[in-house]
Formats: C-alpha cells, sequence, structure tokens
C-alpha cells in the first residue's frame, strides 16, 4: 500500500519535527523523503506543510490529515495483529529482535519468565520470532515496524536513532565489560595488565560494527597496557572461547564470564577502573502493540520477587 507508507512518512516528520530527522528514521535521504513528502500532498490535493518557516509548520490541512493518519495507521496495525494472531491459531505471535549473544542469554531468561508463574503471559502454541544481527540493523527493523521489541546493549558510546517521542524502553539488566585471559592450574592468570613494560598482551577485540566493539573501542584509547589485537571476533561467544583457549585477553560481560571465574578456568584482571558498565535495555515503538505484546511489556515492567 503505498499510500500507507505516506501517511507513515508524515507522521514521522510532525513527530521528529524535521525533514532531515525523519528522513534518517525512515533511512532515506533527506531529498528522496522529501519527495515522498511531495507525492502525498499531490494524492492529497494540498500544501500539508508550510515550508516557508523554520522549523517547518502544518498547514491546516496538514492538522486533519495528521489526525487522520495516525488513526489509519493505528487501526490498520490492529487488523494486522489480529491476522497475525488469527495464523498463529489465536495464541499471540511476538517478534522480537536482539543481538546473539543477549538471544542466548539474557534474552532466553526473560521468554522463560514470560513462560511461569500461575498466569503466563506466553501460553502455549504461541509463536515468537527472534531475530539476531547488528544492533544498527536491529533497529532499522523496529523503525520499519518490522519487530515488536527490541533488546540492545545501551551506552553513551551507541547511538540508536531510536527517538524518546517514538519509542519507549525499560532497562532489564546492569552489567560490565571485564578483564578476563584463561587461568593457569594453580589459578594464576596467564597474562597480565601489569606485565614489564615492553611486554605485548594479545587482546581478543570485536568486530567493527558490533556493539560491543564501539563500547570497548571507546576506552581501549584511554588505557596504557600494551594491548595489539590478535583476533576480531564477530560475537561475544566467539570470543569467550578465545579466551578458555588462552588466545589472549578479552572484554567479556561479567554476567558471562561469573561461572568460569569461580571454577578457576578464567581469572579477572584489571581493578574497577578497567570495568565498563552498560545496560540492556528493552524498547518499543509508543504506538499500540498487539494484545500479547501489551501484556508482555506491562508484564516486564513489573518489579521482580525477590
Amino acid at each position: 500500500m503505498p499510500q500507507l507508507k505516506l501517511l507513515e512518512d508524515f507522521i514521522a516528520l510532525v513527530r521528529a519535527g524535521s525533514f532531515v530527522r525523519a528522513a534518517e528514521q525512515r533511512h532515506v535521504t533527506h531529498p528522496a523523503f522529501g519527495r515522498r513528502i511531495r507525492a502525498l500532498e499531490t494524492w492529497i490535493g494540498a500544501p500539508l506543510v508550510d515550508r516557508s518557516t523554520l522549523p517547518a509548520t502544518l498547514t491546516p490541512q496538514g492538522e486533519t490529515v495528521y489526525k487522520t493518519a495516525c488513526q489509519i495507521v493505528e487501526q490498520l496495525n490492529r487488523v494486522r495483529y489480529q491476522a497475525r494472531d488469527a495464523r498463529c491459531g489465536g495464541h499471540g505471535h511476538l517478534r522480537i529482535a536482539t543481538g546473539r549473544s543477549l538471544a542466548r542469554t539474557l534474552v532466553a531468561d526473560w521468554i522463560g519468565r514470560l513462560h511461569k508463574g500461575r498466569k503466563p503471559v506466553l501460553k502455549p502454541g504461541t509463536q515468537i520470532d527472534i531475530t539476531t544481527g547488528m544492533m544498527a540493523d536491529m533497529a532499522k527493523l523496529m523503525a520499519q515496524g518490522k519487530t515488536d521489541m527490541l533488546c540492545c546493549y545501551e551506552h553513551q558510546a551507541l547511538s540508536l536513532e531510536l527517538l524518546s517521542d517514538q519509542f519507549a524502553c525499560m532497562t532489564l539488566a546492569t552489567d560490565k565489560l571485564v578483564p578476563v585471559c584463561q587461568a593457569r592450574p594453580d589459578g594464576t592468570p596467564h597474562y597480565s595488565l601489569t606485565d614489564r613494560p615492553g611486554t605485548s598482551l594479545p587482546l581478543i577485540a570485536y568486530t567493527e560494527g558490533l556493539a560491543m566493539a564501539r563500547i570497548l573501542g571507546d576506552r581501549l584509547q584511554s588505557y596504557p597496557y600494551p594491548l595489539v589485537t590478535a583476533l576480531r571476533c564477530d560475537s561475544l561467544d566467539t570470543a569467550m572461547g578465545s579466551v578458555l583457549k588462552g588466545l589472549g585477553i578479552a572484554w567479556l560481560p561479567l554476567s558471562m564470564v561469573t561461572g568460569e571465574c569461580r571454577r578457576g578456568t578464567l581469572a579477572q584482571l584489571g581493578s574497577r577502573s578497567d570495568e565498563i558498565t552498560f545496560e540492556v535495555r528493552l524498547y518499543r515503538p509508543r504506538r499500540q502493540l498487539s494484545d500479547l505484546a501489551e501484556a508482555v511489556w506491562s508484564f516486564t515492567q513489573q518489579p521482580r520477587a525477590r
């Protein structure tokens, strides 16, 4: 439905407050986005935006079209959700976008909690689709309405284009990256960050584009240690396996390495100043979602019993 996409473009423009920001959210160039808004104006038969003012403002016709567009998009989304649930036998359908390591750990635990309790949010037969990939790509899925929720890392070194006026979020967990390496049989670390000057320390780094690469890279620039990149890994799991093999030092989530450190297979290095705190957040659009997605969001917001 080409006109529906144009209405969604127009809604994005009004909520973003500028053509540039709206174009970024819709993942098109500024000129292309401008042409799409003009195409909608041609289809409506009246100007919707007064471009003579900065920032651009809506014309009276634009105000009317905006209110109508919001109603149309919301109603069509509701119909789509109902049709999607019907295809799943009426048990509901939930779409989650996240990273590979998060899907295996925190997201899996979260879904497990949704299945438990006297009144589980997820009933037998509920269909759950988990899509994993680079966080920037997962954020695009969220912005394009192709996923219900996004579970991702949050840190000042990251910049997901999810504006607070269009997307709500909550913190699912707080974690920190800590430097670790393989432990010797006597429990001492195979490497030390305080080795004598001139010693090169093999670093297990992350592939460019990964959230962890940006979080860690932001801090490594200020570290005084003689780290030399020995490996670049495309996931936390691969980095973990490489550390267990004794191939170098890696900064891994504390939640991921605590067990191995207790068992004595890994050793944590450095001090608190070498730790990097980050959050794991859950995002959703502010617009109305399916009944199942709304129930999942409401349940997740509730404080967990200790």
